[in-house]
């Protein structure tokens, strides 16, 4: 009997897992703060790697132009509150391959790449989230060359 109301009590206090909707937009949006935090990492924001930003979401979630400029204002917004990657990291290891992950870290380098500069912080950056990602060095350095030849033929 006690069993009972205490499975009661808690099926009310517990809170309901989040739908298949709400996971991809904070999948979305752990994404956006991570590509917008490598944009914030320069002393200005540069117009180029607004323009890697937004035309990686526009490609990774095929999203309309009304949806992918609330992310943008979403993730600039969270991105200047947040205290630490690991929130955003976290449900990015939880739902995405490893192939993904090292996909985003590559979308990383593209956006610093972007404005021609590659600056120190924006290299701590992309090297903090990919250990906190589980990407190898390797694979790093790897996503790293890759999007060096890709700017490069831009």
């Amino acid at each position: 009997m006690l069993r009972n109301l205490k499975d009661l009590f808690d099926s009310f206090s517990a809170p309901a897992p989040p739908s298949a909707e709400e996971q991809q937009h904070a999948l979305q949006l752990a994404t956006a703060v991570l590509l917008v935090e490598v944009m914030r990492a320069d002393t200005g924001i540069q117009a180029e790697e607004q323009n890697a930003v937004i035309a990686t979401l526009r490609g990774k979630f095929a999203l309309a132009d009304d949806e992918l400029a609330r992310l943008m204002e979403l993730a600039a917004e969270t991105a200047k509150t947040a205290y630490d990657y690991h929130r955003f990291t976290s449900s990015l290891n939880d739902h995405f391959t490893h192939a993904q992950k090292i996909h985003i870290i590559k979308n990383m380098w593209e956006v610093a790449y972007a404005d021609a500069h590659l600056g120190a912080h924006e290299n701590h950056l992309i090297s903090k989230v990919a250990g906190l990602l589980h990407v190898t060095h390797g694979e790093y350095i790897g996503a790293k060359m890759r999007a060096k030849e890709n700017a490069a033929a831009i």
